[in-house]
């Protein structure tokens, strides 16, 4: 209560109280004119309020000028999320010249009005959670954000075309950059194309460019045949440790004229190269690819006789003028220091041997999506000729989509590219070999720019379309044009009836899946996944690159199943987000972090190993635990856990809990 003067008689801090009508949202269903009379009969309450639009710039500066006529030392707000507005809300207390972390804001909308339809009932709930803010607020104490330094290099993990276009937006933007890809060399899965969908651009011709770019940039260091190994540090502050694989070639020597392949002692090829999908061969000392970038050879010690035997001539080594060929090369471990880290680590095709009623691996004449790229590449393992592991042409060609996709056997979900891929490559093929072509399809998905007509185009061209998913592909021959083909049996869904289709080669349209590591490189970078194992971002509509990691951002494929255009624009998004958080030169921590009170730690060590952020560690020479606040996210389950109590976390001290169950209760 107050007296004349407007002091308070009783001790307690004084309250304002202000509630929202969010137009009909809160007000259609609470009485907010009986919350706010209600609240105004509360200990403390000196100003209560009821507003149309509390978030507006006249409901803000309706509550910084109370707080400066009416003396206000603690804040109460009944409106809607704090996700959305809470920050509004404390920058208004600031405004007024009030601790920001005096306020304390009640969520009435999607607690009360959102989810009930007896008005009285829900206007009683808002009465009880309003009280219940009052009693809490007033042990606020006042807390003030810090702000940690961030450095302004950055590491971008994967060399696929995400990782390519962040990595040069970034560069561009004056950033040092640190570009690390597992592989020999980068480009990812689009070096292997042909051509990209709907407009046919060679592949090659469009991503080569960008893949010299990298290589040539001042700001980019580009470390293929490289993993990440350990992430430490927080947002701003990361050190990351990289382990450089040995290609046994010396990288900074070696200049691509490739004489010491066509000097080794295999003098065919006789290795299946992964590069062509198996389907082409190579010798102990190779390239992947004529672009490949960095143009730096390497030698397989799985299949070279010097690593095998010791006995091999070493023609490679002699043949090298520049002394680049080194068999005594171990593995390097960098350490780097990086503000942000954008993960453009990609997906795998789904593994067509899990579909075992299509014949891969069972029939030469079965083929992968992939293995069709390199067959009709003109760089691939035939030139550019499409035909079948025994030398024939086919004259017939059946192309199966969603393998491994929307499928409750496989995967739930759409792969995105399935469709256009498939029909690029019926184009291709057809363009190739002149085959009839057969797409057989659940549902054709065309929803791209470009797309739909890129459909039209395959009708015009005489592809042939069945609709209905492919049951079995089998060489059982019922009839004499069946011999010696590959018969797909199939209901076709619009004719009305089951179909078989003889066809010399069949191709399967695989889906999309995240990596086989995924869920060991989530956890070395502290990221989530979802269900289907895909990378988590914070917010599907609002935050799709951010992850709960502060500065750690996801683009390409790793997110989710997506074409090149989705990619390059979700790569050009996290570099953006990483550029945003760099150039700010600091970040702004919240101070509703843990800390331990030293002289009532045990030293029992659970907290240590609760903590889902590694925030806590233990000081061997105190015996005591130790909290980083900057790594700290709040989240609570260490002071929950410390069974001797001795773990605060600011904004949910004892008082302020005990005080807000308190008063819901209406005690």
């Amino acid at each position: 209560m107050a007296d004349n003067n407007g002091n308070q008689k009783d001790g307690l801090p004084r309250i304002g109280f202000y509630i929202c009508h969010c137009g009909t949202n809160i007000a259609g269903v609470i009485d907010v004119a009986a919350v706010a009379k209600y609240v105004a009969g509360l200990p403390g309450v000196v100003v209560s309020r009821d507003y149309k639009y509390m978030c507006s710039d006249p409901g803000q500066e309706m509550i910084a000028a109370d707080i400066r006529e009416h003396k206000l030392e603690r804040l109460v707000v009944a409106a809607c999320s704090p996700n959305l507005h809470e920050e509004t809300f404390r920058k208004a207390a600031a405004k007024g010249g009030l601790n920001s972390f005096y306020f304390q804001m009640v969520n009435i909308r999607e607690h009360a009005s959102w989810v009930h339809e007896d008005k009285a009932a829900a206007t009683q709930k808002a009465k009880d959670l309003a009280r219940a803010a009052v009693y809490r607020v007033r042990f606020h104490q006042s807390l003030e954000k810090k702000q940690v330094p961030v450095d302004p290099n950055v590491l971008v993990v994967g060399g696929g075309i995400a990782g390519i276009h962040a990595a040069l937006t970034l560069a561009n933007a004056g950033k040092k950059v640190t570009l690390v890809e597992r592989e020999s060399t980068i480009g990812g899965h689009m070096a292997a194309f042909d051509k990209t969908f709907p407009t046919l651009d060679c592949a090659a011709c469009i991503l080569t460019p960008k893949m010299s770019a990298v290589k040539s940039h001042p700001n980019i260091t580009l470390w293929t045949y490289s993993e990440v190994e350990k992430v430490e540090g927080y947002v701003g502050n990361y050190k990351v440790t990289v382990r450089r694989k040995p290609r046994y070639v010396k990288e900074d020597l070696c200049v691509g004229c490739m004489e010491c392949i066509d000097a080794c002692v295999f003098k065919e090829p006789k290795f299946p190269a992964k590069f062509d999908q198996g389907l082409g061969k190579r010798k102990p000392v190779y390239i992947d690819f004529p672009q490949a970038t960095p143009k730096v050879v390497m030698i397989d010690p799985e299949t070279c006789i010097q690593f095998k035997t010791g006995k091999c001539k070493k023609s490679c080594a002699a043949a090298c003028d520049r002394d680049a060929i080194d068999f005594a090369q171990k593995p390097e471990i960098k350490e780097l220091q990086v503000g942000a880290i954008v993960l453009a680590t990609g997906f795998q095709t789904f593994d067509s041997k899990k579909a075992p009623q299509y014949g891969y691996g069972k029939y030469p004449g079965v083929y992968t999506a992939l293995e069709i790229e390199r067959l009709v590449n003109a760089s691939g393992p035939t030139s550019g000729e499409v035909t079948l592991r025994d030398g024939r042409h086919p004259k017939s060609v059946g192309i199966i989509h969603c393998v491994g996709s929307r499928d409750e056997k496989t995967n739930k979900w759409c792969s995105r590219v399935c469709c256009m891929y498939s029909l690029k490559l019926a184009h291709l093929i057809k363009e190739h070999s002149g085959a009839e072509v057969y797409n057989f399809y659940i549902d054709m998905r065309a929803p791209g720019k470009a797309y739909e007509e890129f459909y039209d185009k395959l009708l015009s061209e005489g592809v042939h379309f069945i609709r209905g998913r492919v049951a079995e592909v089998t060489d059982w021959a019922m009839t004499p044009e069946e011999e010696g083909k590959l018969v797909l049996r199939v209901e076709d869904t619009l004719a009305g009836f089951v179909r078989r289709v003889p066809v010399d080669m069949v191709v399967l349209s695989t889906g999309l899946e995240p990596k086989a590591d995924a869920q060991e490189v989530r956890r070395r970078f502290n990221i989530g996944c979802g269900n289907e194992g895909f990378f988590q971002e914070r917010h599907p509509k609002l935050a799709p690159v951010n992850t709960f990691t502060d500065g750690v951002f996801i683009a390409g494929a790793c997110q989710a199943p997506k074409d090149i255009p989705d990619t390059v624009a979700q790569a050009g998004a996290a570099a953006a987000e990483a550029l945003a958080l760099i150039d700010a030169g600091h970040v702004e921590l919240e101070p509703n972090t843990s800390h331990v009170v030293e002289e009532e730690c045990s030293g029992c060590k659970s907290c240590v190993a609760l903590c889902p952020y590694t925030a806590i560690t233990f000081n061997e020479s105190k015996k005591k635990a130790e909290i980083n606040e900057v790594l700290c996210k709040g989240c609570g389950v260490c002071a929950a856990a410390c069974p001797s109590g001795s773990i605060k976390q600011n904004l949910f001290e004892d008082d302020e809990i005990f005080s807000e169950i308190e008063g819901v209760l209406g005690k």
